[in-house]
């Protein structure tokens, strides 16, 4: 296995880091990434099949486990019984009794909203002044439907991004000591909120997601209070900050290579959106314990080790895809991994899809002339690949 140095912080590695995986792919694929101090994996093939292989997992292993910092207590009170961190029997149960209440149908029923939301941002945009995209619509999209879906009042979406960021600020590379008081404040704020609105819901049932989470039950189990609160903190962290960034990302490619409206039309949207998620996705990094010893492209990973899946550069793999780095909005098919996989596949995808394809048509046909007037910088937020700014004209 080939070591390589790349730190996340270079500022050419944050505007591009398809360089390095580049590079990466061609002397591995497999490699020791110096800076993290485990294997990273950066083709497709092994990216897809480690993220489905049962002996790889979100769990830290007992033998590694450190005692919790009391100052991140609180945040730790979440995550500990978040999807995300889960594995079998516990994820399967969780899982299920999820998906129980974040059904095909309630998701389709939120079209209308999405439509109505889309339409109330655009109206509101400023004229003949150059703004920042990313506020004025990139955000304000995803939180409020993320309220709508959650039956919260939508006037908590400045408390709901505050305490989003606060907390997915804790995946990035390099976090500090303020990061993580500041994610423990705000999981600290977010679960009293939360648990209020989920008793409350217990004795008012209402037509969305938490009280449909309450009644859910599989072979008698429901979900514990805690459990419902780590499930509503991921459904606004995971889904609202990735959106977030999808629809930012995918406006300044679609500005920057002259895409014609075409490929917005609705019998084309559902493959550009896809391209967009392979091209220009917003999270670079997931990373996996490995449980039991894994040979993958000639590579044995080791059991109680842990490895990065780059999925971006799973996407960008030229063995999968022809010219891999061109954005071909007619592109078929298209087996990213934007949304992860195997038992982890993020549940929220469908709902991302329908916003994308959705929005973007919108906010093009009501601002054909729409114009980028500074070049678009990407953040320091490595594992996350999002702007700082879009800064646009009508």
């Amino acid at each position: 296995m080939n070591p390589l140095s790349q730190s996340p912080h270079d500022p050419a590695f944050v505007q591009n880091p398809y360089a390095f995986y580049d590079l990466a792919r061609a002397a591995g694929p497999i490699v020791f990434w110096e800076e993290y101090a485990m294997p990273a994996v950066f083709d497709a093939r092994s990216v897809q099949a480690l993220l489905r292989d049962r002996r790889l997992g979100r769990n830290v292993p007992q033998c590694q486990r450190m005692p919790v910092p009391d100052h991140l207590a609180p945040f730790h009170a979440v995550e500990q019984h978040s999807l995300l961190e889960l594995e079998p029997p516990d994820h399967t149960r969780l899982r299920g009794l999820v998906l129980r209440a974040f059904t095909s149908r309630r998701i389709r029923a939120l079209r209308p909203d999405i439509e109505h939301i889309t339409a109330d941002l655009l109206a509101r945009l400023p004229s003949g002044v150059p703004f920042d995209l990313i506020p004025a619509f990139c955000t304000q999209l995803p939180v409020r439907i993320i309220a709508r879906l959650l039956g919260v009042p939508e006037e908590m979406a400045p408390d709901l991004l505050r305490w989003s960021g606060a907390m997915v600020a804790m995946y990035q590379a390099g976090r500090t000591r303020q990061i993580e008081e500041d994610a423990a404040r705000a999981a600290t704020e977010f679960a009293t909120f939360l648990r209020g609105y989920v008793e409350e819901r217990r004795s008012t049932p209402a037509d969305d997601l938490i009280s449909e989470l309450i009644a859910a039950e599989q072979s008698g189990a429901r979900l514990t209070t805690a459990e419902l609160i780590s499930t509503c903190v991921l459904l606004l962290n995971a889904g609202h900050e990735a959106t977030v960034h999808s629809l930012g990302n995918a406006v300044k490619c679609l500005l920057e290579h002259e895409t014609p409206a075409s490929a917005l039309a609705p019998d084309a949207i559902g493959a550009t959106c896809e391209e967009l998620l392979r091209y220009t996705p917003p999270l670079h990094l997931f990373d996996r314990y490995v449980y039991d010893d894994v040979e993958i492209a000639g590579v044995t990973l080791l059991r109680g080790s842990r490895v990065a899946l780059l999925l971006a550069a799973a996407g960008r793999d030229p063995g999968v895809f022809e010219h891999a780095d061109q954005f071909i909005p007619g592109r078929r098919p298209h087996p990213h991994a934007a949304f992860g996989g195997g038992l982890h596949f993020c549940v929220g995808a469908p709902l991302a899809r329908m916003e994308m394809q959705i929005a973007l048509p919108a906010l093009f046909a009501r601002l054909p002339k729409l114009a980028l007037t500074a070049k678009p910088i990407f953040a320091d937020s490595y594992h996350f690949h999002k702007l700082d700014h879009l800064i646009v004209t009508v």
